[in-house]
């Protein structure tokens, strides 16, 4: 009997195969996706939807995206890992809910400063928690990629209890120099020596104080009077309730100085900006204006005389909001780097580091707009003495000199040069800072003698 055997069917459905066991995903993975995640949702957050905010706001935001960030790590891990992190939920509940508050409720500086002696323990305690818990339920890279974050955590608490400690210091080490005079609902802090007349009144540009002048102000103070002062927000002047555009600091100043009995008509000094609120005053009072410097002044016309300024703006605006929330950490403090004598360069420091000194800033910055068009309304000082420095390292900017060349141009009676400096050279290092007294004292000559200034 003859047995036939057939090749099996080539179109019959194969036997269905031996399960393969599931093969989790990656616990690094879905942690750096949830970092970066978090990262990505803090400058979106900061940077965009609330761009130019407060302190509160920014840190509320960050808190938040964090929060976020560590909720998704809990998600991740335990759908699709086999070292699932549930105790992520703590640090995103915490970071979550502080961060709604502070959004929500956008307590002022007061309370912020009230609350950074609460949390930094609180965050240290958090970060060590987090800290233990990884170190029992992580193995591999994925513990290596949180450890920076827990160190990140347990630094900014320490930072932030060392500038808790080095504000209260500053209070004592660093008390304000001149006296402080009220102006109607906050008091202005003006610092005065020497003297004889003209005065000469210096106004501070953008993160300075009327320390910053102590290159200047000591050297013209062996001539004449000379007059340093803070504005509202700033060094040792009162924060005002909102912030002050270049007539309402115009006003304030005005009051100021009479209030301290000093005499005009003054010589105007101003570096930076300041520039720009000494040109306000001089429109505002021209009675009391005998004269004018602008050390690298900004111009009226900046957001359409320099091209690129415009998209500068945008970008200091969107940083300098999150200056304060950075102070908060001492983070100030370790980047500060006046170019100052040490004595004066420690009292700046300790003063522009702070998150005050940075919400003056933010603050200014947002009224700048205004500023300089108030500024425009000065057109002409016909003979009156104007000296115009420029820093060397600007006149590469697209539209910088065309600028300072219209500032000179408001006087027939006018000086004019070009400084081998930097910007903030002209009144921290020596020999800048040296012409700019040079300038001010030749101002000075001219308005006691009536003559023309030279143009050497």
């Amino acid at each position: 009997m003859t047995v036939q055997t057939y090749p099996p069917n080539e179109q019959s459905s194969p036997e269905p195969a031996a399960d393969v066991p599931h093969r989790p995903r990656s616990t690094a993975g879905s942690i750096f996706a949830s970092l970066v995640a978090g990262a990505m949702a803090a400058l979106i957050l900061t940077l965009v939807v609330f761009a130019g905010g407060t302190e509160a706001t920014i840190t509320g935001a960050i808190l938040l995206a964090f929060g976020l960030g560590w909720a998704l790590m809990a998600i991740l891990t335990v759908r699709r890992t086999s070292h699932p992190l549930r105790w992520a939920v703590v640090p995103a509940a915490v970071m979550s809910s502080v961060g709604i508050a502070l959004v929500a409720f956008r307590p002022g500086d007061d309370a912020m400063t009230a609350l950074s002696l609460v949390w930094p323990p609180v965050v240290l305690g958090l970060a060590v928690w987090v800290f233990v818990q990884m170190r029992r339920s992580l193995p591999g890279r994925g513990r290596w990629l949180l450890t920076p974050v827990v160190g990140v955590l347990a630094l900014s608490s320490v930072g932030a209890i060392y500038e808790n400690i080095a504000l209260s210091g500053d209070l004592d080490t660093y008390a304000a120099p001149g006296k402080l005079y009220d102006v109607g609902g906050h008091r202005l802090h003006l610092d005065c020596r020497g003297h004889g007349g003209p005065t000469v009144v210096l106004f501070n540009g953008l993160g300075d104080i009327s320390a910053s002048w102590a290159r200047v102000a000591g050297k013209v103070a062996a001539t004449t009077r000379v007059c340093a002062y803070d504005r509202a927000g700033q060094g040792w002047s009162d924060d005002s309730d909102s912030p002050q555009d270049g007539m309402t600091a115009a006003k304030d100043l005005h009051t100021l100085l009479a209030g301290a009995g000093e005499q005009g008509p003054f010589v105007l000094v101003g570096h930076s900006t300041g520039g720009t609120y000494a040109m306000t005053y001089a429109a505002r009072y021209p009675g009391q204006m005998a004269g004018l410097v602008l050390l690298d002044s900004s111009s009226p016309e900046q957001f359409t005389r320099l091209p690129a300024y415009p998209g500068e703006y945008a970008v200091m605006r969107r940083g300098l909001a999150l200056l304060p929330t950075l102070n908060r950490l001492g983070l100030g403090r370790l980047f500060a780097a006046s170019h100052l004598p040490a004595a004066a360069a420690d009292r700046v420091n300790a003063l522009t580091s702070t998150a005050r000194a940075a919400r003056n800033g933010r603050d200014e910055i947002s009224v700048i707009p205004d500023v300089f068009a108030e500024s425009q309304a000065l057109t002409t000082l016909h003979e009156k003495p104007l000296a115009v420095l420029t820093a060397s390292d600007n006149v590469a900017t697209d539209g910088w000199v065309g600028a300072q060349n219209q500032l000179a141009g408001l006087s027939t009676n006018r000086i004019h040069r070009t400084v081998r400096s930097t910007h903030p050279g002209l009144l921290e290092d020596a020999r800048p800072a040296a012409e700019s007294v040079r300038a001010i004292t030749e101002v000075i000559s001219s308005v006691r003698t009536g003559g023309l200034l030279s143009a050497r």
